[in-house]
């Protein structure tokens, strides 16, 4: 099949979900033998052009300002997607909706990934926020179909607007590889720092977990991984808040990310936001013991495999889990032990790619799509 991913800042992944999402799926579907590209923006990854790992890769420029960004590089990607003759166009971001439509008037099968409720997102002020409830009423209406990527979002799309969608969850890599020698440049110890990974957005409540964590007693330190674009204000909130206990790594890929996640004591996602985080499952895959939000959809991915805090009070519920946690290595060590199990059996990403093609035929063939869980079911019957 010859396929376009649209909408993302491209590949490889350098900054959230989508991009990681993307890389992991591009990469799969190219080792079957589709023909995959990739859009990616001219200003965020300038020194690979052409192709990466097999992937076809189109670079294309974008308005650089928080509210035009992504809108006016997917319209012009797929202005270029016109006349490529796609089978399929993978787009990703409800603001994206508005376009989606205008591949399929050319024969092109569409796909939109609406992820969480972008729109509750505090980056946006009113007219952002109306735009994006908007755009997901739009998204019901424009894509071949709609793409949820949690159970919580295709509940909250069939009650909300009457619509149906396509359970696909993100998916996560087991990672036992750990050869490189990267925690000195933090004067990092293994088992004796507390991590997070994402971007320096308020929703995603990095300073509810720095104000928890000033509370909590322990030489442990917690090391943020991340940063964002447009956040310079958020940015030097959270480090006016932090003690010395706090690193900031900054942004951190490879051989670095991968040493990070593999010796941390705990990691921590606190997002207020209800939607699958792909740094949550990579943690997983890592097999750390991870402490989330008991957000629903957090809830979901986890299940028995990791703990939570408590939303309603995030602040001292956080606080009160993590002095449990440090006080409590055994629990600590038998999350670990489990982690890897909901990878394996559900979050996996040989079998996420598994259904995407079945997907993508699917929709070729005009037939109506089943979701991840009843595709999962149907193979277990077939093994």
């Amino acid at each position: 099949m010859k396929l376009a991913f649209i909408g993302s800042r491209g590949v490889p992944a350098r900054y959230s979900g989508f991009e990681t999402f993307y890389e992991q799926l591009a990469v799969r579907l190219v080792e079957r033998g589709h023909e995959v590209t990739v859009y990616n923006r001219s200003h965020f990854i300038k020194d690979i052009q052409g192709e990466y790992k097999g992937i076809r890769l189109i670079t294309l420029p974008c308005i650089q300002t928080k509210h035009l960004e992504t809108i006016s590089h997917t319209f012009l990607s797929t202005l270029h997607a016109l006349f490529q003759r796609y089978d399929i166009a993978y787009y990703c971001i409800v603001g994206n909706a508005p376009l989606v439509w205008i591949p399929r008037l050319f024969g092109t099968r569409t796909l939109l990934n609406v992820d969480g409720t972008d729109w509750a997102r505090e980056k946006w002020g009113p007219f952002a926020r109306w735009y994006q409830k908007t755009s997901e009423r739009i998204a019901t209406v424009t894509p071949s179909a709609v793409i949820a990527d949690a159970k919580a979002i295709r509940a909250r799309y069939r009650e909300g607007y009457n619509a149906e969608t396509v359970f696909v969850p993100y998916g996560g890599n087991i990672v036992t590889d750990d050869a490189s020698n990267q925690l000195a440049q933090w004067d990092l110890t293994p088992d004796e720092y507390i991590l997070y990974v994402g971007r320096f957005v308020p929703e995603n409540a990095i300073h509810t977990l720095i104000e928890a964590f000033a509370g909590v007693q322990t030489d442990k330190k917690l090391v943020v991984v991340g940063d964002a674009p447009y956040a310079d204000g958020y940015n030097r909130q959270l480090r006016s808040m932090a003690d010395e206990r706090v690193v900031f790594t900054g942004y951190a890929f490879g051989d670095a990310y991968t040493q990070l996640s593999r010796h941390a004591y705990i990691y921590v996602q606190p997002s207020a936001i209800n939607g699958t985080r792909p740094a949550l499952l990579d943690q997983l895959g890592f097999g750390n013991c991870v402490l989330v939000r008991n957000s629903t959809v957090n809830m979901e991915v986890i299940e028995d495999c990791g703990t939570s805090f408590d939303g309603k009070d995030p602040v001292n519920s956080l606080r009160e889990q993590l002095q449990n946690l440090i006080g409590n290595p055994t629990e600590v060590a038998r999350l670990k032990q489990k982690s890897v199990t909901r990878i394996q059996n559900f979050y996996n990403w040989e079998k996420v790619t598994d259904f995407h093609e079945a997907l993508f035929r699917q929709l070729l063939r005009s037939k109506p799509p089943v979701s991840y869980d009843q595709f999962m079911n149907a193979q277990k019957k077939t093994d």
